[in-house]
């Protein structure tokens, strides 16, 4: 059985048996939990949000090397060293495109990268200048393709990619909850870009209705739609196609301002196509309409 120590000058008195020791924990249990970095109680890491027209940077040797490759506009190419032999070959096509070359050490990467892992290297791509909504409209050959939905970056160059080759006047696309022209939408477009005009709108449906009001025929790609794309006759004139999202297809606002929905006919295997595919194939036979 322990001991128990008896009460004298040099006696000192359990925590707990203290007057203040009460109110001490009640103090501490009210104040949040501290904030360690990685530890216990700690706020979770939130990624930097991009701005909308701040630079983007392609990390990574391959990725550099393939953008650099397909024409992506760079504004400079950080280099920790040219030791690698990708690294010695964009070294080699930025130069000849006369993108800026800086050395950077490996602290400075990982700050501009914001942790990501760069290998050494790191392409900046210049911001995309969209055009304006209505820069698009060219009277009687006037050929939009509106993108509603589309996230996918890969599949926004690929629009741009069949619009361009349909003689497309340009693309608009929304504002929000969309994708925007990023390196992977340059990459699929196969440099493309570089000659089709994209725009931003605010919100599509009512952009939509301003290229009514200027004359245009709008037509919306539709697995609903009663006329197929070989019958659309509308398309001699000035036109707009409107291609929704893989998945969830137009949005409601969109559809509903459309003034017809048109379907590409398919077999029984497939239920849908994937968006830059469906509008390469319906770009091909408006073009041949309008030919």
């Amino acid at each position: 059985m322990a001991k128990r120590r008896k009460k004298g000058p040099d006696f000192t008195p359990k925590a707990e048996d203290r007057h203040w020791y009460g109110k001490r924990q009640a103090a501490r249990s009210a104040k949040p939990a501290a904030r360690r970095p990685g530890g216990e109680g700690a706020a979770p890491r939130t990624p930097a949000r991009r701005a909308p027209d701040a630079p983007e940077l392609v990390t990574g040797r391959n990725p550099v090397v393939e953008a650099l490759r397909a024409g992506v506009p760079g504004s400079a190419l950080y280099v920790t060293s040219d030791s690698d032999e990708r690294v010695r070959e964009a070294i080699q096509i930025a130069g000849d495109r006369r993108i800026p070359l800086l050395e950077a050490g490996r602290p400075e990467l990982d700050r501009l990268t914001d942790g990501a892992v760069h290998q050494g290297i790191a392409l900046q791509v210049r911001p995309y200048k969209y055009a304006h909504p209505d820069d698009l409209l060219a009277g009687p050959a006037t050929l939009i393709v509106a993108a509603d939905g589309i996230t996918d970056p890969r599949n926004l160059g690929a629009i741009v990619r069949s619009a361009a080759a349909f003689g497309a006047t340009g693309v608009v696309v929304p504002e929000r909850r969309a994708a925007g022209v990023t390196a992977g939408t340059w990459k699929a477009s196969a440099g493309t870009l570089a000659t089709l005009p994209v725009a931003r709108a605010t919100n599509l449906a009512r952009q939509l209705k301003s290229y009514q009001q200027a004359g245009c025929f709008v037509a919306g790609l539709d697995a609903r739609g009663t006329v197929t794309t070989a019958e659309l006759e509308a398309a001699d004139g000035p036109f707009v196609l409107v291609v929704g999202s893989e998945g969830k297809g137009l949005g409601r606002l969109v559809g509903e301002t459309c003034d017809m929905l048109v379907r590409i006919p398919m077999g029984e295997r497939a239920e849908s196509l994937n968006a830059g595919v469906a509008a390469g194939i319906a770009l091909y036979e408006i073009a041949q309409r309008r030919s």
